[in-house]
């Protein structure tokens, strides 16, 4: 099943054109894909530390805990 006049990979591929769609566009989907990786990574962050405060709200700081066990 073709989807394209391609019959055999044995010719010039300049003669052809484009082999793939969206031609042209790599900058760009770079560029979108390291903001996403950023801004995943800032999000993560500061879920992580919300979780944590409200862990210590909860929980207590280090110094209760320590008292708490009895440790020194």
């Amino acid at each position: 099943m073709a989807t394209t006049n391609i019959d055999s990979w044995a010719v010039n591929l300049k003669e052809i054109g484009a082999i793939y769609p969206f031609q042209g566009s790599e900058g760009l989907l770079v560029v979108i894909g390291l903001a996403s990786w950023i801004a995943w990574h800032v999000w993560c962050a500061r879920w992580e530390k919300r979780t944590h405060d409200e862990q210590v709200a909860k929980f207590g700081d280090q110094e209760d805990l320590g008292k708490a066990s009895g440790a020194d």
